[in-house]
């Protein structure tokens, strides 16, 4: 079986936008930016050996709010930049509607590793929001928050905390589990 590590998109990846001390995906693709070295830190964890799979909740597109082009649009670009095994996408609204693949559920992941045979125990979940910590949990994966200091609590504590991708990455490299 893999390793992997489950990365979230806004906010892990790219730059997302904040309003009101809460971060929202950009709009179109012209507002699409990768982080700083973003770049750098998924070579080093693809080189150490590890799957990458974006995991990446995007309602707008079930509330009818973006276009799922616009969305693929800057997948296309992320995936173009980034050595990603996998984009998983859910487009479920939330809004009160119960759903297996948008986080916190781990059904993204539960069906990503089961496809790409990953070992779900000797993975990591990424994120930077409550959501993403509380899916790495129920999927049984170990969890990093990037804390960008949103107005938002989480509600399951992560294994560590980073302030960048690129600083989780000797997190992970050095965790000391089987390669």
């Amino acid at each position: 079986m893999k390793r992997a590590v489950f990365l979230d998109r806004d906010g892990v990846i790219n730059r997302p936008v904040v309003r009101d001390g809460k971060p929202f995906p950009p709009a179109t693709v012209a507002d699409f930016e990768l982080l700083p070295e973003v770049v750098e830190a998924c070579a080093e964890l693809k080189g150490a050996g590890f799957l990458l799979v974006v995991a990446t909740n995007q309602p707008d597109v079930g509330r009818g709010t973006q276009r799922r082009t616009e969305v693929e649009a800057m997948h296309a670009l992320m995936c173009s930049a980034l050595p990603l095994d996998r984009v998983e996408v859910c487009y479920d609204p939330g809004q009160g509607q119960a759903s297996d693949f948008r986080k916190p559920a781990p059904g993204m992941l539960l069906r990503a590793a089961r496809e790409l045979d990953i070992d779900l125990a000797q993975s990591w979940m990424i994120g930077d929001r409550w959501r993403d910590i509380d899916c790495g949990t129920a999927a049984g994966c170990r969890t990093i928050f990037i804390d960008h200091g949103y107005a938002e609590p989480l509600r399951t504590a992560p294994d560590f905390r980073a302030r960048s991708l690129h600083a989780a990455v000797p997190l992970i490299i050095g965790s000391g589990r089987r390669t």
